[in-house]
C-alpha cells in the first residue's frame, strides 16, 4: 500500500515523461524508425489541376516508371533516361556519346500515346528506337581512322656495316561490320552497359624468320660479307667497278639468277658498242654464275680473270672467283638483301 501512495503522488510530468520514453527491446537495443519507401516516380513541380489525367499505376515505358505522372512528366523522365551516355570502348581510346550521336531515335510520342490509353496497371509499353545508318557507320569510320594500327614489317638496316633487323609487330584494324551490329541493337534494346569494338589481328606479311640472307659489299676496300640471318658465315675478295664506271651504293636485292648465263652487251653503254652476245662457255665474262641486282645491269658474277680479283677492274659489277661465286649462288635466292656501302 505504501508503494502504491507513493506512485500516487509523483508529478503528472513525471508519468508523460514516462509513458513517452521508448521501449528497450529483449535484446536492449533501442528501436529505430523505418523511413517510408521512395517512390522511382518524380513527384510534380507544381500541384496538378483538379481533373488532370495521369497513367495508371505501375506503367512503364521500356522500364522506365511512368505510373501516376501526367504525359508531359513521363515524356521527361522517358527523354532523360534515354539520354543516358553510351560508352564505347577501343583499344586506345574510350568515348561517352548521347545516344543521338550514334544516330538513335527514339519514338517517345507514340510510346506515351500508348502509356496514357492503358486501362491497365503495371502495364510495359516498349519504346521503338531507330538507328541511322549512315550517321553510325560514319562514326565507326572515324574510330576506325583513329584507332587502326598497321602491322610493323621486319625490315633489315645496316648498323656499323653489319644487319641488323627492326622487329615486326602485329597490327588490329576496326570490325565495322559487327560493330555496327553491337551499337545498332544495343541501342534499340536501351541497353547503357559499355560496349568493346571488336578488332581483328592484322599479321606482318614479313617477319625476323622471313630475314634469311644478306650480303653487304664495301666497294672501297672491295670485300663482299655473306649473313646468314645476322650472323656472318664467310668474307671474299672481290673486284668492283672502276673510277669510270663505280659500283652503284645503296640498298637492293637479288632479282635474277642464272647458271652459266650468257653475256648481252649492255644497252647505251659506249664501253660495249659493237659487242655481240657470248655464249656460255670459257670466255664468257659472266663465268658460271650471275645474280643480277636491283640496280639496272649490275650483278654479282664469276669472272675467268682472276687476276682483276682485289681492283677496281670491272664496269660497274661485283666480280667473285669462280668456285666462291657457286658457293655463294647456292646460299642465296631472289629476294636476297645487298647493301653496298663506300667503306
Amino acid at each position: 500500500m505504501r508503494r502504491l501512495a507513493t506512485l500516487a503522488v509523483l508529478p503528472c510530468s513525471l508519468v508523460l515523461f514516462i509513458a513517452l520514453a521508448p521501449i528497450a527491446s529483449a535484446d536492449g537495443t533501442m528501436p529505430t524508425t523505418t523511413a517510408p519507401p521512395k517512390t522511382t516516380s518524380p513527384a510534380p513541380s507544381r500541384p496538378r489541376p483538379a481533373g488532370t489525367k495521369l497513367i495508371q499505376p505501375g506503367v512503364t515505358i521500356a522500364g522506365v516508371l511512368v505510373g501516376g505522372l501526367t504525359a508531359g512528366e513521363a515524356r521527361k523522365v522517358v527523354e532523360r533516361q534515354f539520354a543516358s551516355p553510351v560508352t564505347v570502348v577501343s583499344p586506345t581510346r574510350t568515348w561517352r556519346l548521347a545516344p543521338r550521336d550514334l544516330g538513335a531515335l527514339p519514338y517517345v510520342s507514340k510510346a506515351l500515346t500508348t502509356a496514357v490509353s492503358v486501362r491497365s496497371a503495371s502495364f510495359a509499353v516498349p519504346l521503338r528506337v531507330d538507328v541511322s545508318k549512315r550517321r553510325l557507320e560514319r562514326f565507326l569510320a572515324n574510330v576506325g581512322k583513329a584507332t587502326d594500327r598497321k602491322a610493323v614489317e621486319a625490315e633489315l638496316r645496316l648498323r656499323n656495316f653489319v644487319p641488323v633487323a627492326r622487329k615486326s609487330a602485329p597490327g588490329h584494324r576496326l570490325k565495322q561490320i559487327l560493330a555496327f551490329q553491337q551499337l545498332s541493337l544495343m541501342l534499340r534494346k536501351h541497353g547503357r552497359a559499355p560496349v568493346t569494338l571488336p578488332y581483328e589481328t592484322v599479321r606482318p606479311q614479313v617477319t625476323e624468320d622471313d630475314l634469311g640472307h644478306v650480303i653487304v659489299i664495301k666497294r672501297d676496300s672491295r670485300q663482299l660479307f655473306y649473313f646468314k640471318g645476322l650472323e656472318l658465315k664467310r668474307t671474299f675478295r672481290i673486284a668492283t667497278g672502276q673510277s669510270s664506271y663505280p659500283t652503284p651504293l645503296g640498298e637492293y636485292e637479288i632479282i635474277n639468277m642464272q647458271r652459266h648465263p650468257t653475256w648481252y652487251p649492255p644497252q647505251g653503254s659506249d664501253w660495249a658498242e659493237g659487242a655481240v652476245p657470248i655464249p656460255p662457255g670459257p670466255g664468257n665474262p659472266l663465268g658460271t654464275r650471275w645474280m643480277g641486282i636491283s640496280a639496272p645491269y649490275v650483278g654479282i658474277h664469276g669472272t675467268p680473270n682472276a687476276a682483276s680479283i682485289g681492283y677496281s677492274a670491272s664496269h660497274g659489277c661485283i666480280r667473285m672467283l669462280i668456285p666462291e661465286v657457286e658457293w655463294l649462288f647456292e646460299r642465296v635466292d631472289v629476294g636476297t638483301a645487298v647493301f653496298i656501302v663506300s667503306a
